[in-house]
């Protein structure tokens, strides 16, 4: 069985300590990190348009605590919320594409 130290790609190492592409392990990890990446995605806008996560919040409907669980990659935004957030709340478009 491989360890982490035989990884050769991040790939690899993904497979070794996740399992592969399609197992529940690893779909719960992938979906975790876009999560994540998401959350550091609007923490940033938020950051550069100066403006706290209250504010966010306001501009939003939302909560506070809302604003910080999507941030720290905690929940599962729905993609209205997203919307809402970039467009409404940080004035920044999105675009969707399906691959």
């Amino acid at each position: 069985m491989k360890t982490i130290k035989d990884a050769k790609t991040f790939d690899e190492l993904l497979d070794i300590k996740y399992g592969k592409v399609g197992t529940a392990n690893r779909d719960e990890f992938d979906n975790k990190s876009k999560a994540f990446m998401i959350g550091e995605l609007i923490k940033e806008a938020r950051l550069n348009a100066k403006i706290t996560q209250e504010d966010l919040a306001l501009k939003t409907g939302t909560k506070k605590s809302y604003i910080s669980r999507v941030e720290n990659g905690k929940i599962d935004i729905q993609l209205s919320t997203l919307y809402r957030i970039l467009e409404d709340g940080l004035g920044r478009h999105i675009n969707l594409t399906l691959v």
